[in-house]
């Protein structure tokens, strides 16, 4: 073969894979609109959900807060799933699928289990809610009890009965781990990315704003949950979640399918768990009255 052709043939092949590098990429941009468009009708119901209109003092948003609890608690079980399929975790060390991936979800991972809160200590989000919870006079009682019942060996059906947690709250929980117990992980990484974020609206936001200059020491930590929760949540971490999953579905039609299926179906956990809180507000104000 002479120098110019394979000069020639090099030039090929490198606009090949640069063609098909490009091919693949618009490819999953459509699989991302096209999931997009098909919950947006249900992201909407949530965004718009009549459990927001009901929350007007403290009392209300308690109630709020301690059924919100188990999906900020199962959100992060969700994510270390992620991370233990997705990178290595035990002993002795190898490297583990995508190097890009393992990034994703370790830099994911990072912010989630150890951010700051508002005086500038490393915390979770899950210990930045339960400090909210604690300075509202929220009740943790029931998420502590649950999450003791798990670390005594008990399952999450015996632990839900022994902690009393409200059924809805319950089969939210259970829907995480069904996808988490599938050992999927473009499936995981699906409901993290589409089921999981941006669904707090910004009418919530002013509630929690409006409550806090009523009494700011009941509110303030909360409200810098929300914040963080924009910040990195909803920004950084996003952008982040919507590459992996990208990644681990890459071109395969029935892991789309799949992922759009599991997504549909997490958001309407999510709409049934906004259902219980406000039957439990309308309740309460009733007794209150």
């Amino acid at each position: 073969m002479g120098k110019e052709t394979y000069s020639y043939l090099v030039v090929i092949l490198k606009n090949s894979r640069k063609f098909a590098g490009v091919f693949l990429y618009d490819k999953m941009e459509e699989k991302i609109q096209r999931l997009k468009e098909v919950i947006e009708p249900l992201r909407k119901e949530i965004i718009n959900h009549k459990v927001y209109s009901v929350i007007n003092d403290i009392d209300d948003l308690k109630i709020f807060m301690e059924y919100h609890v188990f999906a900020v608690w199962d959100f992060m079980s969700l994510l270390k799933s992620l991370q233990n399929n997705l990178t290595c975790t035990t002993i002795p060390w190898f490297p583990v699928g995508s190097a890009e991936t393992r990034y994703l979800i370790n830099e994911i991972v990072a912010g989630e289990e150890s951010d700051i809160d508002s005086f500038g200590n490393r915390k979770s989000h899950f210990e930045l809610y339960l400090d909210a919870m604690m300075q509202s006079g929220a009740d943790t009682n029931q998420i502590e009890k649950f999450i003791t019942e798990l670390k005594v060996g008990n399952d999450l059906k015996k632990s839900f009965a022994n902690a009393n947690v409200e059924n809805e709250a319950q089969e939210f929980v259970d829907f995480t781990f069904k996808i988490i117990n599938s050992k999927k992980d473009y499936l995981q990484s699906a409901i993290f990315t589409f089921g999981r974020e941006d669904l707090i609206p910004g009418m919530f936001h002013s509630i929690v704003k409006e409550l806090k200059e009523k009494s700011p020491e009941n509110i303030s930590i909360f409200n810098y949950y929300l914040e963080r929760h924009i910040e990195v949540d909803g920004g950084h971490h996003s952008h982040l979640a919507l590459q992996m999953t990208s990644n681990l579905c890459g071109a395969n039609d029935e892991f789309w399918l799949e992922a759009e299926q599991a997504t549909i179906e997490s958001l309407q956990k999510r709409i049934h768990l906004w259902d219980g809180v406000y039957k439990k507000i309308l309740e309460n104000k009733k007794v209150l009255a």
